[in-house]
């Protein structure tokens, strides 16, 4: 009952992020939806800053004068973790990381694993210890108001013996609701409420940035109502994929045998029809890459022209909406059909399919045997875990989703230290000026364009660590009762707080993610850059490491963010964040040629044998990965220039260049299960962590120069094929 990782900034913005999580990082229940409620929960006296971490018995070492970074023994460039018995010119990711690769097992619990997990697992430590000094400090008004309802909402989430014992019983009035519906006005109001609680059946609705008028909020309508993570899923006609949608009914239909329905195999297979219709009326994550296909703004009037069978006046009351406006409507051909499934669905069918959206939302906070079987399907199967997460572990995880920025604001005040936000500004600042002198010097781009990027560029706004303005969560009740409720009441906080922003100006101080996610992303409507305190840590950012460390870690992610930007749909958008076409036709031309060379290239790589990168989707990211890598080089090159002596230095043996791009290739270490990484191609934008290494700096004749590698070697791109855009 949470909101997705960017369910903050919206999930009908364009944001793009640095690496999409193995697992998710926040609870799958209760997803982004409106709700009723007129709070705005960031209308309050400003909270600036980081709080002090006010929780009894913190010692003094733990007090915010000493603030610390999260213990870690990682070493900028550990010569353990090379195989020297591979030569940087044939595979230069297995030369940096072939060491750690042939000693490292994935964890049980995870699908994959790599720099991101073991950061993820540091900063779980330390999120667990907040929440249990929280759960155990006595209330004082004295303290920080966030404390109670972390320690509240762990705690109810450790009580394993309340929830076992409880089983569904907190959801009761839920599915006494769906099962007394009568009739399709009764179905549609039902929708309505468990988008209320963010459960997204059937449909998706919500707040987001009109594209083409950045500064205000209008209602979004987007398809949805899917139990599988993919259209394609249900469309597919290969053994593998017929297998899963078998696999998917076993799984439903054992969910709604322990709900106790009477008919569960019956009711499973008419929700994989119900849930097929829609799917066959979606786009394809290629399609819904087209900013400008996704952008079909239309009335009241004109939206219930196009789905006459349900009444949108009555979805509305219902959500409290009282002034929609107009609506963009991303996916029109999708309503229609969606339109004719409403009408031809019978009341029994619709009773089956809500209960079983209502329970796939809840399930990981409920009972054991639900917990077990959701989890059976959703990470055995389709990611190939092989063991489930620690109670403590899913529970700080359900929290992060919940109430992330209560958890987040006590988290900065014990483990982010002021120094490292003014070094990640400071490299920041140069990979701006090394992306402006870039654009400058674009052999392919005119004059009158450039000067559009220029503007563009200057406008990025900048958000590091945590925000300026802290959520307000005192109209949250969060208390010490049955976990799922806590879970609910904080999704429908959300989505109360997010219908409420419909018609309003765009409050820029929100974030897309909490301050403990490694993780980082650029948002197009906003035309920012995010960088959480969690991701400032190692091996992206070391405090006292050589600049050559950190500009090719925490600088290639900061480049990956900017360029994208400027990438196949960042560059849709111009410096205010709207949806403008500012590139000359010749420029454009250029542009589009350049990253039909990425596409190729990308798409000729083979992970998995017979299943290839699918170029077109992780275009955007190919992009941001070469352009990252490329231009945080460029910056190292000006801090070195300012230190020739450091220019001059080896340490470890290897040269400030050399060490960039070891740095570079060490944050995508990473080691997958097959069943993961073939989930990923479907689903993900980002290439696979090799290719994220392989496919830049072949490109690269700055790497090629720093290792000294001959031409023709598999890690250098012949010249006529080399990728050059930013």
């Amino acid at each position: 009952m949470k909101k997705s990782l960017l369910a903050a900034v919206s999930i009908f913005s364009s944001v793009f992020v640095l690496y999409a999580q193995t697992e998710p990082q926040k609870s799958p229940v209760m997803e982004k939806s409106p709700a009723p409620g007129v709070h705005d929960a960031r209308k309050q006296p400003a909270q600036t800053g980081p709080p002090p971490p006010i929780l009894q018995g913190t010692a003094k070492s733990e007090a915010p004068s000493a603030k610390r970074p999260i213990e870690t023994n990682a070493k900028p460039i550990d010569l353990s973790n090379f195989d020297t018995a591979v030569k940087p010119a044939d595979d230069f990711f297995m030369y940096a990381n072939g060491g750690w690769l042939k000693r490292t097992e994935i964890p049980p619990e995870y699908s994959r694993w790599g720099s991101f997990n073991e950061l993820i697992e540091k900063n779980n430590d330390a999120l667990h210890t907040i929440a249990e000094k929280a759960a155990n400090t006595p209330v004082d008004p004295k303290l920080a108001p966030e404390t109670q309802k972390v320690g509240d909402y762990f705690t109810s989430g450790m009580d394993e013996k309340t929830i076992e014992s409880l089983k569904t019983q907190p959801l009761a009035d839920e599915f006494k609701a769906i099962d007394a519906m009568k009739d399709r006005q009764d179905v549609l109001k039902e929708i309505a409420h468990l988008h209320s609680i963010g459960v997204n059946a059937f449909f998706e609705f919500g707040a987001g940035q009109d594209d083409k008028d950045s500064t205000r909020e209008i209602a979004q309508a987007v398809q949805g109502g899917l139990g599988m993570p993919d259209r394609d899923y249900y469309t597919k006609t290969d053994d593998a994929s017929k297998k899963l949608r078998d696999q998917y009914v076993d799984h439903v239909t054992k969910m709604l045998t322990l709900l106790g329905d009477n008919n569960p195999g019956d009711e499973a297979k008419k929700i994989l029809a119900l849930e097929t219709k829609l799917a066959e009326s979606s786009r394809t994550r290629v399609q819904l890459r087209d900013p400008i296909k996704n952008y079909n703004k239309m009335s009241v009037r004109d939206l219930q022209d196009l789905t006459p069978d349900w009444n949108w006046s009555n979805y509305f009351n219902d959500i409290e909406l009282v002034a929609p406006g107009d609506i963009n409507v991303h996916q029109p051909e999708f309503f229609k059909a969606a339109d004719a499934v409403f009408k031809s669905t019978s009341m029994d069918d619709w009773k089956a399919y809500l209960r079983w959206h209502l329970i796939n939302a809840a399930a990981p906070e409920l009972s054991k045997d639900f917990v077990d079987e959701d989890f059976n399907f959703k990470d055995r199967i389709l990611h190939g875990t092989q063991q489930i997460k620690p109670r403590w572990k899913r529970v700080i995880i359900s929290e992060d989703g919940a109430i992330g920025e209560a958890l987040g604001k006590l988290y900065v005040g014990f483990y982010f230290p002021p120094e490292a936000k003014a070094r990640a500004l400071e490299l920041v600042n140069n990979l701006k000026a090394a992306l402006a002198d870039r654009i400058k010097t674009l052999e392919w781009m005119d004059e009158p364009t450039k000067q559009e990027a220029l503007r563009k560029l200057a406008a990025f706004t900048v958000k590091i660590g945590y925000p300026d303005k802290w959520l307000d969560y005192s109209l949250l009740t969060i208390d010490r009762g049955p976990f799922v409720l806590n879970a609910m009441r904080a999704a429908k906080f959300e989505s109360t707080r997010d219908v409420n922003k419909i018609g309003k100006p765009v409050d820029r101080t929100d974030w897309g993610m909490t301050p403990p996610t490694v993780n980082a992303y650029y948002n197009s409507n906003m035309n920012e850059i995010v960088f959480p305190a969690g991701i400032l840590q190692p091996p992206f950012f070391y405090a006292n490491a050589d600049d050559a460390i950190n500009y090719g870690g925490i600088g290639a992610v900061i480049g990956h963010e900017m360029t994208h930007g400027f990438d196949d749909e960042g560059r849709q958008y111009d410096a205010v964040g709207n949806l403008r076409d500012w590139w000359s036709p010749q420029s454009a031309a250029e542009f589009k040629k350049r990253s039909q060379a990425v596409v190729n290239q990308y798409g000729e790589y083979e992970p998995l044998p017979g299943l290839h990168v699918n170029g077109e989707l992780t275009q955007g990211e190919n992009i941001a990965d070469i352009g990252g890598v490329k231009l945080a080089y460029a910056a190292l090159q000006k801090a070195l220039d300012k230190n020739p002596q450091a220019r001059q230095q080896k340490i470890d043996g290897f040269t400030p260049e050399q060490r960039f791009f070891l740095s570079f290739a060490a944050i995508w270490r990473q080691k997958s299960r097959d069943e993961d990484q073939k989930l990923r191609l479907t689903v993900d934008p980002h290439s696979p962590a090799r290719f994220r290494v392989i496919g830049p700096l072949s490109n690269l004749p700055e790497f090629q120069k720093a290792f000294g590698l001959p031409d023709g070697s598999p890690m250098v791109r012949a010249v006529d094929k080399r990728v050059n855009i930013w």
